[in-house]
């Protein structure tokens, strides 16, 4: 597939982008960095709240008809567009150092999910899609190239990443998570945006994970579907914005399904019989 022209919703995300970029890699491992609590007992530095600060002002002054949802400064409501943005995904990542973190820029319009970037200076790496002009990665100084997911169809040969074995734990999907375990050839747990890059890469198959915001997932959502993956909730729903997620291959969603279903189901009823 020839790379399409963006179109200007794209074309504005990944400008929203590289204006992100400029104001979060300057502080990244930086000495003077204030770190602060926030209510849900969940950090966020002055990184966060600059670069949803600029994100939105520029959005308010090019598309001031346009809705918005942050993480960091709620929502503003006005009409069917509406961009959701999480400055700095991964911001237990971004305290301590470690690279992998990125911003991520979505645009909804009637609730779905139209365009994704997904913004990684630390690594040198952007990905973004927007529906029906496929799934795109870029490295520093490289040309981009068209994402595609991985071929594997059958659980024995899968890569997962579950993201957090306290996520699980706490959303009561331990032994689910187990059992899937069992059933893959290999599972490691990637984290944050990386996860779902890696299977838009066809490096990694499997994605599931819970706790989750739709300012977690929105941009992720048509990255994963435009490389040819599938998007879901851990039921199977058809949604960002139920708590948890599911993302892979394709091949191999209704596999996961099966598996994460009737462990759960039979954990459930394991503790109401005992």
């Amino acid at each position: 597939m020839t790379r399409p022209s963006p179109s200007s919703d794209l074309a504005f995300a990944l400008e929203l982008a590289d204006l992100a970029d400029a104001v979060s890699l300057p502080r990244f491992r930086a000495a003077d960095l204030t770190i602060s609590t926030k209510p849900d007992r969940t950090y966020v530095t002055d990184a966060d709240q600059a670069v949803e600060r600029a994100i939105r002002n520029r959005i308010e002054a090019a598309l001031p008809e346009d809705s918005f949802l942050g993480e960091e400064s709620g929502t503003t409501d006005r009409g069917n567009r509406r961009w959701i943005i999480d400055p700095i995904d991964g911001t237990s990542n971004f305290l301590r150092g470690v690279p992998n973190w990125a911003t991520l820029i979505a645009l909804e319009v009637d609730g779905v999910q139209t365009v994704g970037v997904v913004s990684a200076p630390a690594f040198g790496a952007r990905w973004w899609a927007e529906l029906g002009g496929g799934a795109w990665g870029q490295q520093s100084g490289e040309e981009p190239r068209r994402l595609h997911v991985s071929g594997v169809s059958e659980l024995e040969h899968a890569s997962l990443s579950f993201q957090s074995i306290e996520q699980w734990d706490l959303a009561g999907y331990l032994s689910p998570l187990i059992t899937l375990s069992r059933a893959v050839w290999r599972d490691r747990a990637y984290g944050d945006m990386w996860s779902y890059m890696l299977l838009a890469e066809g490096l990694v198959d499997i994605v599931a994970e819970f706790d989750v915001k739709p300012y977690d997932l929105a941009a992720l959502v048509p990255i994963v579907q435009e490389a040819g993956g599938r998007f879901t909730d851990i039921t199977g729903a058809d949604s960002a914005w139920n708590g948890s997620s599911l993302a892979t291959n394709g091949a191999l969603h209704d596999a996961v399904l099966d598996v994460v279903t009737s462990a759960h189901q039979a954990t459930t009823e394991g503790g109401q019989n005992s």
